[in-house]
């Protein structure tokens, strides 16, 4: 055989159906099944990179180690060195709990090849996702014309609807002939996500951080100065709807409030907490998310998606996809067509169709089953609340309004949080980990595993 003839056989052994390909299929598939089906999954935990290059060894050599062996190494090396996210006892930063439906859905996103960021390519999948956008829309009080998009996670979801914010807010500008601004502004309560931090690095514009009232909540009150101060230059407004440290709901409606009077876009980062939402139990806390131009809400938090998915949704789309849809000669098939494609309306092109593990789940099980997980999560967060406050040597920091507790143990230090926390996790006990608020030490709950149980929080609390 030539050298070009065995390089093309070489090429096509990896796309070929043959026994070997059937027997790594099974394989992937096999070990799939028992870890979706698994109930004792442990929590395992971090290693050293030494550890891992004595254990893994060179896995990628030129004639390949064999699926068996990489699934192996995956198996008893790699991935016991990752935290298990969806276990009921990881209950830091904000954990991922997805259903059955959605994890096994996600395989068949990657089996089917399907391209999620046009309608000519990908029409079905897209048309699924929109109905989950809609729906998701319609929960938030939005208008029935409201749309979006699917894109990677909180961080990229505030940054295109801050891009959209700017570009609007330009073009209402030279709409009336005035003075563009030098600098850019973005005005936000002193508590928001670091995300706007960094979207404002990226788009060299600058945020006004704004000290919210006494409980962590920005208000209308608490914005007006600032807007006052900057005028024109202050483009959009960012509320809160679940801080991710505490939970916090910003005071939406009474920022909205303000809109008519200074003309600013009003965008909600609801990343963790807007699913809140679904739950009747505080529904009320949200009011004013209405009135917003554009939110986000991340599905592989607390609506029960895998990792990655955020939900950004537009209350007029035109405005996404005039900031946001990139224009090359190869494109012209898609851009010159009035047909929703999903990469007109982020800072980004290609994508995968990563809504349809939601929408498989939410078509499912219904609407209902994601509202009782909702709220189940809730009553548990008041149950241990009280819990944490009936104990003698215990404070919670802040009453909780959504699914997080922020809690101290008198004395403690922050280096007895880190070494209590070390040690849950070398116990397989528990991954809750150390923080902080006003440079006092403490730690927190993050409860949205609807598998997280009343018990195991008590143990927790009963090893401090």
């Amino acid at each position: 055989m030539r050298a070009d003839e065995e390089q093309a056989a070489g090429a096509t052994r990896m796309h070929e159906v043959s026994d070997e390909t059937i027997n790594l299929v099974d394989l992937v598939l096999e070990y799939s099944r028992q870890r979706i089906l698994s109930t004792d999954t442990p929590l395992d935990g971090p290693l050293p990179e030494a550890e891992l290059a004595r254990l893994a060894g060179e896995t990628i050599v030129e004639d390949g180690i064999g699926a068996h062996r990489a699934l192996t190494l995956f198996a008893d090396v790699l991935a016991p060195a990752c935290i298990t996210t969806d276990h009921p006892q990881y209950l830091s930063f904000i954990p991922t709990a997805p259903t059955k439906a959605a994890t096994a859905f996600d395989l068949v996103v990657s089996a089917s090849a399907v391209y999620g960021g046009s309608w000519l390519e990908g029409s079905g999948a897209v048309f699924a996702e929109n109905q989950v956008l809609s729906w998701l829309a319609g929960e938030f009080g939005l208008p029935s014309t409201a749309g979006g998009v699917f894109v990677q996670g909180g961080t990229l979801g505030n940054l295109s609807a801050l891009v959209a914010a700017r570009d609007h807010a330009r073009a209402e500008l030279e709409t009336v002939g005035a003075v563009q601004p030098a600098r850019w502004r973005v005005v936000c309560s002193a508590e928001a996500h670091s995300s706007i931090a960094s979207a404002a690095r990226v788009m060299d514009i600058e945020v006004v951080p704004v000290v919210p009232s006494e409980g962590g909540m920005l208000t209308g009150e608490n914005v007006r100065p600032a807007l006052e101060e900057h005028g024109d230059s202050v483009f959009a407004v960012v509320a809160t709807a679940g801080s991710t440290n505490f939970g916090i709901v910003d005071d939406v409606a009474s920022i909205a409030a303000l809109k008519e009077e200074f003309g600013f876009w009003l965008h909600v980062d609801g990343a963790y907490g807007l699913a809140g939402m679904l739950s009747p139990l505080v529904r009320h806390r949200f009011a004013g998310v209405e009135h917003a131009d554009s939110v986000i809400v991340d599905p592989h938090k607390w609506l029960f998606a895998p990792f990655d998915a955020c939900a950004l949704i537009y209350r007029d789309p035109e405005a996404g996809r005039r900031a946001h849809t990139q224009h090359a000669e190869y494109l012209d098939t898609l851009t010159e067509t009035a047909e929703w494609s999903p990469s007109d309306y982020a800072a980004h092109l290609t994508r995968r169709a990563r809504g349809l593990p939601l929408w498989f789940s939410l078509a499912t099980y219904g609407a209902a089953a994601y509202r009782d997980a909702v709220t189940a999560s809730l009553r548990l967060t008041q149950d241990i609340a009280r819990e944490i406050e009936s104990r003698a040597g215990f404070r919670l920091v802040r009453e909780p309004q959504l699914s997080v507790v922020v809690f101290e143990r008198d004395g403690w230090s922050r280096a007895d949080y880190a070494d209590w926390s070390a040690r849950l996790l070398a116990e397989q006990r528990a991954f809750v980990t150390p923080s902080s608020h006003a440079g006092r030490p403490n730690t927190r709950f993050a409860i949205l595993n609807p598998m997280t149980t009343f018990e195991q929080l008590v143990g927790i609390l009963d090893t401090m």
